[in-house]
């Protein structure tokens, strides 16, 4: 269920020289947030079981499981969780960075859960999330649902759905920002 690599991913366009709100230009592609959002909303709901839980990655994985758990009308709150505790350079950053705490709601015991992130690089992340969920118990299936799938992948990780793949240079990286009034937009940095 993931997008084409025909033309444009949806939210993606060549950018004409207009000014797009919530959008980013990598390259000669632009990433409109709030279309990928979008999209992303459209295959969640596509992959969800009646008992699915949604869990978000630290801090943008989190802001997108807020969202969906609000427009799919789904009761209570999306878990959140943290890669801080399990990351492979623990030794370098520590707990720099690590924002929010994991919080996840629900018995993860047999619990379908549908991880959310919000750009996929590397797959180390995802190594270390799905550690850190493990500590709470034993999933009956988790998948992995992203915005943005960027390549590089370091690990044998692949994401459910994505609601674009983009090339990105080593050098660049991509992630994902939101404004006070909730709306999504990307900050690319690097050259």
């Amino acid at each position: 269920m993931s997008t084409s690599s025909k033309g444009p991913p949806p939210g993606a366009s060549t950018p004409p020289g207009g000014n797009n709100r919530g959008a980013s230009s990598v390259g000669a592609l632009l990433l409109d947030a709030e279309a990928l959002y979008r999209e992303l909303l459209r295959g969640v709901q596509q992959m969800r079981l009646p008992e699915s839980r949604l869990v978000g990655i630290t801090s943008g994985g989190a802001w997108l499981a807020e969202r969906l758990q609000r427009d799919l009308g789904l009761p209570g709150s999306a878990g959140v969780i943290s890669s801080a505790m399990h990351r492979d350079d623990f030794a370098k950053r520590g707990l720099a960075g690590a924002g929010q705490q994991t919080h996840l709601g629900f018995d993860v015991n047999d619990a379908h859960i549908i991880l959310l992130d919000d750009v996929l690089y590397t797959g180390r992340t995802i190594r270390a999330v799905l550690n850190e969920l493990f500590d709470y118990g034993r999933p009956g299936s988790v998948k992995l649902a992203v915005l943005v799938d960027r390549g590089g992948r370091e690990l044998p990780v692949c994401a459910d759905f994505a609601a674009a793949r983009v090339a990105l240079p080593a050098t660049q990286s991509l992630a994902l920002a939101r404004d006070e009034a909730g709306r999504f937009s990307f900050q690319v940095e690097g050259q």
